[in-house]
């Protein structure tokens, strides 16, 4: 999607937000490459990891960056997720309030639940889940809701409820073994940054009527292949919500 005030990307697997050590290819610089005459440049407002794949919004101005800014601080967007993880949740839907902290190990950075005494440095964090569909007792396709946008948030909740996300190299079943690994599944993270739904920052600054805008932006972004694959192969109908 695109309009005077914003970009909305569909990320690909792999390709990083920001940079960092090592990292020379991202979504970032590939965005300063679109100043204007006076510096002006598109701007991130949120981030995916590396390896989710799904809505990124960005925005063109930065008057529209800081609006829409503060929609993210104030939790006025609303995200959806969808994941394949291990195992069926039980209850099928429900909702995980459990504060993470930042963890570093061999692997690099991971967050993990909040030990007693860790409250200086906790990070309140809350995600609503539901299971949109299962195969047997082997894996879930599950729709995520993030309250709060906490890094790895999702990834480290599901984990926490003893159900980490198919493919994902920081947070492995404590097996260390997916249940997945017999079958014909893509070494990747099964994380898609589905739909995101948020007041239109034109409309937030009372722009112009003769602007045609939407008073909400709306998108949804199309799973991966490597999801859809798996999908296919599982018995899972990637198009069952494609027409909504």
């Amino acid at each position: 999607y695109e309009d005077d005030d914003v970009l909305v990307l569909n990320k690909p697997f792999g390709l990083a937000v920001q940079g960092g050590t090592g990292t020379r290819r991202h979504v970032d610089g590939m965005l300063a490459a679109m100043a204007d005459r006076f510096g002006d440049r598109p701007r991130l407002v949120h981030r995916l990891d590396r390896d989710t794949t799904g809505v990124l919004l960005v925005a063109k101005t930065r008057d529209t960056a800081a609006r829409l800014g503060k929609t993210f601080q104030s939790r006025s967007a609303a995200k959806t997720y969808w994941a394949l993880v291990e195992g069926i949740p039980r209850p099928p839907q429900g909702r995980v309030e459990v504060a993470l902290v930042k963890d570093t190990g061999p692997d690099g950075d991971r967050v993990r639940k909040a030990r007693p005494g860790e409250q200086d440095v906790a990070m309140h964090a809350t995600t609503v889940y539901s299971v949109i569909d299962r195969v047997g007792q082997k894996c879930a396709w599950v729709s995520l809701k993030p309250v709060t946008g906490r890094q790895h948030q999702l990834r480290a909740h599901m984990d926490i409820l003893g159900h980490p996300i198919v493919g994902d190299p920081k947070y492995l079943p404590a097996s260390g073994r997916s249940s997945l690994a017999d079958t014909d599944f893509a070494d990747k993270l099964y994380l898609h940054a589905r739909r995101l739904i948020l007041p239109h920052p034109a409309v937030a600054r009372g722009g112009p009527a003769k602007r045609r805008t939407p008073d909400t932006i709306d998108v949804t972004a199309p799973i991966p292949e490597h999801m859809r694959a798996t999908f296919v192969g599982l018995g899972l109908d990637p198009d069952r919500y494609e027409s909504e």
